[in-house]
């Protein structure tokens, strides 16, 4: 067993990391063509989901709006 998974089955505490679910939900989008092709490229050549690409642009998107 990894000594980490050891650690946490043992039941000691650890400070720094407490792993937490976050409540998702599923949603539909409708993309341009040519948008969604480069959301792919950019997925593809980052090594990451489209979602997950999706969800960081978002992220950025809405920590940086100036309203």
């Amino acid at each position: 067993m990894h000594p980490i998974l050891n650690t946490i089955v043992k039941g000691a505490k650890m400070n720094e990391f407490k792993p937490v679910k976050q409540e998702k939900t599923v949603i539909s989008i409708r993309l341009d063509v040519e948008m969604l092709k480069a959301v792919d490229e950019v997925s593809a050549k980052t090594d990451i989901s489209r979602n997950e690409l999706i969800v960081q642009c978002i992220d950025y998107a809405l920590k940086n709006f100036k309203h």
